[in-house]
């Protein structure tokens, strides 16, 4: 996985995390910490970047493809997101619903300003989306918890990737992500994490 701002790259056995910006670095490896990822610093000074330990298993699943993983793999990654947004929240801040809102504003933008879907579809899907644009309590989240990057062995989740958008944020956002692409699995999902800690 590799984008112009970080990349996550499996060395042999580890996962290797390099990322061109320290201060984002050091915080996602005090994430991985604060959730006992045994995250370990390497590459030295000058390249920021940490290494997490060979995962048992593999990924939960791929975006656009089935999921080979079984029910109960699913309702484990529910419970450890929930034992997630029981950790204490990290230190730094986390994005407010107005950043969120003016995100969600400016990509519908882009996306008719340059005809990429078809403006119907796009304020339709953006009524759909103030489902989410409500007051939420802050907690501990993974903020990008796809399913390739939650990793399982038969049943048991065995380590999870890529802490950089880690902070107190809304606890559904999480859910929603894991579930993207994936929405058989909800279910399994909320029975795991236990719907008495959902509010909609």
């Amino acid at each position: 996985m590799a984008h112009r701002e970080r990349a996550t790259l499996r060395v042999g056995d580890v996962f290797l995390k390099i990322d061109a910006d320290r201060t984002r670095a050091d915080a996602e490896v005090e994430a991985m910490a604060g959730h006992r990822s045994r995250p370990r610093r390497s590459c030295g000074a000058s390249r920021p970047c940490s290494r997490s330990p060979p995962f048992p298993g593999t990924a939960l699943g791929r975006l656009g493809e089935p999921s080979a993983a079984s029910p109960a793999a699913w309702r484990a990654a529910g419970a450890a997101a929930r034992m997630l947004h029981g950790a204490p929240p990290p230190p730094w801040p986390g994005r407010s619903l107005d950043e969120v809102a003016s995100h969600l504003d400016g990509e519908c933008e882009w996306l008719v300003a340059n005809g990429v879907l078809p403006i119907d579809a796009v304020t339709r899907n953006r009524r759909v989306a103030e489902a989410a644009l409500r007051p939420w309590t802050p907690v501990f989240t993974h903020g990008d918890l796809r399913v390739t990057h939650v990793f399982v062995d038969g049943d048991e989740v065995t380590g999870v990737l890529d802490w950089s958008e880690a902070g107190p944020v809304d606890a559904l956002f999480d859910l929603a992500t894991l579930t993207l692409g994936h929405p058989e699995h909800l279910g399994d999902v909320v029975a795991g994490y236990g719907t008495a800690s959902i509010s909609t």
